[in-house]
């Protein structure tokens, strides 16, 4: 069963890339006692999630945290390495932190996982965006099409705010 609004996001340990290597950190690391917007998608370098998803959270990432969010989350089922080359490439720093859910253990536990093995992928995240305040997801948006970013789109969050 999904995660939904109101519950609270399943511990679980991510990686991100430090001076140091890939880094772990926890969720609640990520979400405790802070407001946070995070979105996921099936992949980087993906077109969709290179196009679309991430670039307008990166463009829109200053009027986001104008609202009072601490911490702008890009998650995806990939390792902490090819999360760091993709925030290079699309120059997040300092506006998305780029987070690797390589066994996606946390995309499991919350229910928004799916099978691309038919596509040569193996467990993949859905894609959406949400809301989540110390932990607790406040909003939720879920794509029907997971060729699209309309719903879980930075303009759809922004209006949430």
């Amino acid at each position: 069963m999904a995660i939904s609004v109101g519950d609270r996001i399943p511990d679980a340990t991510l990686t991100v890339m430090s001076e140091n290597g890939p880094t772990p950190l926890t969720t609640s690391d990520i979400f405790g006692g802070k407001k946070v917007v995070v979105f996921a998608l099936p992949g980087a370098f993906t077109p969709t999630c290179s196009n679309q998803h991430l670039p307008g959270f990166i463009q829109h990432a200053d009027e986001i945290k104008a609202k009072g969010v601490d911490e702008i989350v890009c998650l995806s089922v990939n390792d902490a390495f090819v999360m760091d080359a993709w925030g290079k490439q699309q120059a997040t720093e300092g506006k998305v932190t780029m987070v690797g859910d390589g066994n996606g253990d946390l995309t499991k536990a919350m229910g928004l996982d799916f099978d691309g093995s038919g596509f040569g992928m193996g467990t993949r995240s859905l894609r959406y965006s949400m809301l989540v305040e110390d932990g607790v997801v406040k909003s939720l948006n879920q794509e029907a099409n997971p060729g699209e970013a309309k719903a879980s789109g930075a303009e759809t969050m922004m209006g949430q705010l």
